[in-house]
Parts: C-alpha cells; structure tokens; sequence
C-alpha cells in the first residue's frame, strides 16, 4: 500500500511500514509541511492493524538522512511572531509526541548525514540503525537557538547526562561510531546495509513479538522514567499482568515454544490493548 504525500514516501509491504524524507533536491532538509505529514502519516499507521513496524529513513536520492531545517528563508526561518510565545509549538516536538505515542515498533534507519532536527528524530524511536559513514550532530548550540524534539528530556535517557551535555552543549557534528561508543544505537551498519537491517529488524519484530505486549512494554519503559517510585511501576505491571497473562497472546506464547514452532498471535493494535491503558496521566500542550 501506497500513500501520497508531497514531502515523505509512505510504502506498507509485508506489513512493514516505511516512511521515506523526501526533498531529494534539497538533501531531505526538514519544513514544517514535511513534519504535518510525518505525523499524519504516523498516526494512520497507529490505527492501521497491518501495520506492524514502522521504519523512518530518508530517501538516498538526497544522500542524507535528513540534513536538518531547511534554512533557505534565512533569519524568517525561525520567525514565529505570528503567534504568541506560549503558544507557540516547535514542530520537531510535535514529531518526537508522535513517535512515542505509536503504539508499534519504530526503527530509525539513517542512511547518512542527520543533523539538527534531522538527528534529534530519530531519537524517540526504538533502535536507531546508522550508516558507518554518516555524520550527526545536534547544532542548535552553534546556530544560535536551543534543543528540539523533545530531545532536552530524551538524549539523557538514551545516553547519560554526560554525554548528552557533549552532544548539545558543544553543538559538534559527530562521526557514527562516536556515538554508537555512547550507546546511542541498536547497529552501525555499512551504507549499503542500513536500510536491510532495519527490514530484518523490522521482521522479526514484526512477526516475533507480541503486538500488544510490545506496545505495552514500550510505554512502562518510557511512562517510568519520570515516576516518583517504584511502587509506580510495581502497580502498572501488576495490573497489566492481570490483563494480559490469561489473554490469547500468552496463550500462544506459552504453547508456540513448548510446541517449538513459530508464534501466531491474534491480538491486535490498537484494538486489543487492555483497558487499564493508558494508566499515566496524558498532558495536553500548556496543561496544567
């Protein structure tokens, strides 16, 4: 299945979804048009149950993953007077929201240079799988603004306050295996390989692992990394257990490997999540 859409390419096979950044012309740089269609696109593959991956990568025709905002309005580009300063939403955190409230695995395959929002994207996403000779860096430092994407709460979680401060606070451009050094990613990959890793990835999710346990997994991971205490997460995984331990995808789980066959599971997203979710709290934009 196919989608149109101006500025990314939406291809489903196989029950994998990939979406590609597209300005091919202008190095797959990001605008704002782009980011409505990365997370109308997203949101469709939420609620579509053939969808069961999800892999964001830019389109090799621009040789890069994504080569940041798009800075040809020149000073304009950061230019948001037409609305007020509370008002206003960074677009590239729009995206991270998106990312981190699918419910189905994503994997970031960078297929080359990623920086500025173009490298803080592919943050929220589960695995990040990059090319050996790509280049990446969050340079909002030497640009004169500040992080995006959501990426001040998530790049200490993926690699440590320390790190995170070498990241941002010096704004540098990084090569691949510096970062893979910090943790950054699943698997450094040959060019070649990036996106063919990503798909083998993608299948053995895809075809391997509980839909519904995943997604439910996913969210304790994330839900817990700002709750007061233990006992927070000790309430969810107690209640989730009750849901889903005499549901069909245990079922299945438990007898596919006594029966050492492949699983089948029937359960689905987002049909079958269990009614206990979400149990955090979901904030709107200035909600207090």
């Amino acid at each position: 299945m196919t989608e149109r859409y101006d500025e990314i390419k939406y291809q489903v096979r196989d029950h994998i979804l990939t979406l590609s950044i597209s300005r091919p012309g202008r190095m797959n740089a990001y605008t704002d048009h782009m980011a409505d269609e990365l997370i109308d696109a997203l949101g469709r593959a939420d609620q579509d149950e053939d969808v069961r991956a999800i892999i964001l990568t830019g389109d090799p025709a621009g040789r890069n993953f994504c080569a940041g905002m798009d800075l040809g309005g020149k000073r304009d580009t950061f230019d948001y007077k037409k609305v007020s300063p509370k008002a206003h939403r960074d677009s590239g955190g729009r995206i991270a929201l998106a990312l981190l409230d699918v419910n189905k695995p994503t994997i970031a395959a960078i297929n080359g240079h990623a920086v500025g929002v173009g490298f803080t994207m592919t943050l929220p996403c589960d695995f990040r799988i990059v090319s050996s000779r790509a280049k990446l860096g969050a340079v909002f430092a030497r640009r004169g603004i500040v992080l995006d994407g959501c990426s001040s709460y998530i790049l200490p979680r993926l690699v440590g306050m320390t790190n995170a401060m070498k990241i941002a606070l010096t704004g540098k451009v990084f090569r691949a295996e510096e970062l893979a050094e910090m943790g950054l990613f699943y698997k450094v990959a040959e060019p070649d390989r990036v996106l063919a890793e990503a798909e083998d990835l993608a299948r053995d999710l895809a075809f391997h692992v509980a839909p519904v346990s995943y997604a439910m997994n996913r969210k304790l991971l994330w839900s817990m990394q700002s709750a007061a205490s233990p006992m927070d997460a000790h309430e969810a995984e107690s209640e989730l257990f009750w849901y889903l331990g005499d549901a069909a995808d245990a079922d299945e789980g438990i007898n596919s490997f006594l029966e050492k066959r492949e699983p089948d599971y029937s359960m689905r997203v987002p049909k079958d999540l269990p009614p206990c979710y979400p149990w955090f709290r979901r904030r709107g934009f200035r909600e207090e």
